[in-house]
């Protein structure tokens, strides 16, 4: 069977500060800028999961797009959305909120509900113009 990818888009809205507190405030200042504002800020985040495989001959899907919808809602949504993702979210308690790092989470608490045999990427966008995207290590 032919791989297709196959993606869905979701969006989240959450509150960080970048900011490394082995440094200074002005150093902190001077390699984050406005993001290490101590009173933190905030993205409308969108993001898109995309998973590559084969079309299942019987239900003409890589994966249910529905089924994908739920996982995100669970394992993304409900644990960032409306959060500080610095306070409120343990993953980054240790753990710098950059999108890099945030697109890393994302990944490794979605690859654990995906079968292994579609490959996962993720990309997220934290402004129109900025955004990465992560595939595995």
């Amino acid at each position: 069977m032919p791989k297709v990818t196959v993606h869905r888009k979701a969006h989240f809205n959450a509150a960080h500060r970048l900011f490394n507190e082995k440094w200074s405030a002005e150093k902190n200042f001077e390699i984050f800028g406005k993001c290490s504002n101590p009173n933190y800020h905030g993205h409308n985040y969108d993001l898109i999961v995309s998973l590559t495989g084969e079309i299942d001959p019987e239900t003409g899907f890589v994966y249910d797009l529905g089924k994908l919808k739920n996982v995100i809602k669970s394992e993304i949504e409900n644990s960032f959305d409306h959060k500080n993702l610095n306070i409120d979210v343990p993953d980054f308690q240790n753990l710098n909120p950059t999108a890099e790092n945030i697109s890393v989470v994302i990944f490794n608490k979605l690859r654990v509900c995906i079968p292994e045999k579609l490959a996962l990427s993720i990309t997220l966008y934290e402004t129109r113009r900025n955004y990465v995207t992560y595939s595995g290590a």
